[in-house]
């Protein structure tokens, strides 16, 4: 299937059935929550796709917003084909937003319709729903609200054969897909106007990276992060153009055990998933002694030449045949030992932790994009990996480093707009290049490094630059330390919030942070720090629903305490 003469993402799904016969009765989605093993197939999930899409018809005109608040289930990705085959927009919620961003998404939006999960989720936004909005259930959990298992029997019954051989031809790549709101760590969501040629082209950079890793039969993911997310939902497609099989996990906490079952070949993350997973794995090295722990440094050791492309000499090579049959083949069988990659994106991978999971055999690709780039841009290529870059940009879209290192992007991927926003839009989109807000090079290599953070820079007294998140991730490898967050915007030295369970680990952490400062410049060393035990998280609002640092709503809380450091 050629990518780029595919009209939508609706086409890009019908298209993909008929292509083979075989993908009718072939497995295609599986919620592991769910105990019984059976999969819905491609026949049965269009099936309904066609038959939701007929029901939403009768409410929705072409361009009217639909929200979608649900957890990850097969369900999440039949409701979101059928409302853009519907004529609809997409506007997919976090199931983790705050009551205060339910209510300024649904009063911005103005949605037709709401498709709920169940009536846990169908709380957090009753009371900001009129009496203008339908709702429709994913769950059957109250009379009065429609529920999706009852419109497709009904529907099944009542709708002649021919609308499942038919999908809506009139939606062209221009067209709006979907809006997704961005999460918000300054101020209100920005509500990301994304089209079908945007993700389209994505899907078209994402298939040329993955193609060299799938060349012994179709693909299996295993999907975690929320669907809401512009890059899991972008990888919905990416899934479906490769014809893969797609496991949604339990949970977070369930996800070891979840990819034993589903044993994926590949799967995508945020980097705190991989700083939890370092954390781990490291930890389990430590407790080992004698020739387990020498086989598990020359594995970690030859792991990284390789990586860095250095030559072994003979006796290397002889040790490192034995680190991937003793070490890394151990660990591959952990994660259900079919794993190819993991994909890393939406933040900056600590490159310490790029180097150690590729080093054991956990080949890891970290990429980079924003919601307003569909959302990719780079992405690193598997064997071709340089750890401390984000790869090389997509041949889909142009990158360009403005003269004050701003990272420019332009392509189809590029948003059509923030919603409701001209004059945001145009402050972040001049000339049809988007403003990142990322700084960043070209390596001689061609691929895409970034080195800052526009907006959260902090420059001291002295004028000078500095990049929190970097000394934020180097503090977190210490396993004691669960999160940090670095302080010290105009003042003549940095300090820190360190988050850790007990006050008994000062001395590690001191110890630590001491041997830290030594690696660091005399502007990156944090003199001071203040122990805390409550975490940063999505319910207290100090966390988005991606697992970045609220810096606002953080020094709301805590810039008393910071300044007294001083």
């Amino acid at each position: 299937m050629e990518l780029n003469k595919v009209n939508s993402l609706v086409e890009l799904f019908f298209e993909k059935y008929k292509e083979k016969k075989e993908f009718k009765n072939q497995p295609f989605l599986k919620w592991l929550k769910k105990n019984n093993s059976d999969f819905l197939t491609w026949a049965q999930v269009k099936n309904n796709i066609c038959l939701l899409s007929e029901h939403l018809k009768k409410d929705l005109s072409k361009g009217d917003r639909c929200v979608l608040l649900s957890e990850n289930r097969p369900e999440w990705l039949i409701a979101d084909i059928a409302i853009m085959n519907a004529g609809g927009v997409t506007v997919p919620l976090f199931t983790t937003y705050s009551e205060k961003d339910y209510e300024y998404i649904l009063n911005d939006c103005k949605p037709k319709i709401c498709i709920v999960s169940n009536n846990f989720q169908f709380k957090k936004i009753e009371k900001f729903i009129s009496n203008k909005i339908k709702v429709i259930s994913i769950e059957n959990f109250s009379q009065e609200i429609e529920n999706i298992e009852t419109i497709l029997e009904k529907n099944f019954n009542n709708e002649t054969i021919n609308i499942f051989n038919d999908y809506n031809n009139k939606l062209m790549r221009k067209d709006l897909a979907c809006i997704i709101y961005t999460s918000g760590t300054t101020g209100n969501p920005k509500g990301v106007m994304l089209s079908h040629g945007g993700i389209l082209s994505n899907c078209e950079g994402a298939n040329e990276i993955l193609e060299t890793l799938l060349i012994d039969g179709l693909p299996v993911f295993l999907t975690w992060l929320p669907l809401s997310h512009s890059y899991e939902h972008t990888v919905q497609f990416v899934q479906i153009s490769l014809g893969a099989k797609i496991y949604y996990a339990e949970s977070l906490e369930k996800l070891l055990p979840n990819m034993l079952i589903a044993k994926p070949t590949i799967m995508t993350a945020v980097p705190r998933f991989y700083q939890n997973l370092y954390n781990k794995i490291s930890l389990n090295f430590l407790k080992q002694k004698g020739f387990k722990k020498k086989m598990i440094d020359s594995t970690i050791l030859l792991g990284t030449k390789n990586l860095n492309k250095e030559k072994l000499n003979f006796k290397e090579k002889i040790i490192d045949f034995l680190c991937e049959k003793l070490v890394r083949k151990k660990i591959k069988k952990q994660f259900g030992g079919k794993l190819k990659a993991f994909v890393s994106g939406g933040g900056a991978l600590d490159q310490k932790i790029g180097e150690f999971l590729n080093s054991i055999g956990l080949q890891t690709l970290q990429g980079y994009g924003l919601t307003e780039t569909s959302p990719v841009v780079s992405c690193n290529i598997p064997e071709k990996i340089k750890i401390e870059t984000v790869g090389p940009p997509f041949k889909t879209n142009e990158v360009k480093i403005a003269n004050d290192g701003e990272i420019l992007v332009k392509g189809e991927n590029v948003m059509l707009g923030y919603w409701n926003m001209k004059k945001e839009t145009n402050e972040i989109i001049k000339d049809g290049w988007l403003h990142t807000g990322d700084i960043g090079e070209i390596t001689k290599d061609g691929n895409l490094k970034i080195t800052d953070r526009k907006k959260e820079i902090i420059v001291n007294l002295g004028g000078d630059n500095i990049s929190p998140s970097k000394i934020e991730n180097l503090l977190c490898l210490e396993e004691k330390i669960k999160q940090s967050f670095v302080y010290g915007d105009k003042k003549n030295y940095l300090v820190a919030l360190i988050v850790s369970e007990t006050e008994q680990n000062r001395e590690t952490i001191e110890n630590y942070l001491e041997n830290l400062n030594k690696s660091l410049s005399s502007v990156e060393k944090v003199k001071k720090f203040k122990l805390i035990k409550e975490e940063f998280t999505i319910d207290n609002g100090m966390l988005t629903p991606t697992l970045k640092l609220k810096r606002k709503k953080i020094l709301e809380k805590y810039k008393e305490d910071l300044e007294k450091l001083y």
